[in-house]
């Protein structure tokens, strides 16, 4: 299990300091803000949907190592997807991190690195906030996400 905690910690601290997609997408046609209160983080996701597909996707913003990574994880990992495909990967993501989804570690690829989380319940809403970030601008909603 100690493997499985410094590959966790590993790939959260890599993400954190190097997010991949950090960045402004000006062709964005699509757009929220997600805030978590309690930890301070604020970020800003950038979607630019061809279609019902994810052509590009980015973020914006500041946050905890977790929020940071998950942040970063999720551009990877939802970039190419459908709307459909996109809230699968939500509904898994949010299980994992919850302790509720043991079988879908294989499904969420390097995102199940993210199941350390469950043992930290005050840090979930730190991993979910960009997915719930992503729901609002998929959906086109204009106010911010918030975790509170």
């Amino acid at each position: 299990m100690s493997d499985l905690r410094e590959l966790y910690q590993d790939v959260i601290l890599e993400h954190s300091k190097a997010p991949r997609n950090y960045r402004e997408l000006p062709l964005a046609n699509h757009k929220a803000e997600g805030y978590n209160p309690l930890c301070g983080d604020h970020f800003t996701l950038y979607v630019d949907l061809d279609g019902d597909r994810v052509r590009d996707i980015s973020f914006q913003g500041s946050g905890c190592a977790i929020s940071k990574a998950s942040a970063s994880m999720l551009t990877q990992m939802v970039k190419g997807k459908t709307k459909a495909e996109a809230q699968e990967l939500f509904d898994k993501f949010l299980q994992l991190v919850k302790g509720e989804g043991n079988g879908n570690q294989a499904e969420l690829g390097k995102l199940a690195v993210f199941s350390g989380v469950c043992e930290f319940p005050v840090r979930v809403k730190c991993a979910t906030l960009v997915w719930h970030t992503l729901r609002a601008a998929l959906e086109g909603k204009q106010q911010a996400v918030s975790t509170e």
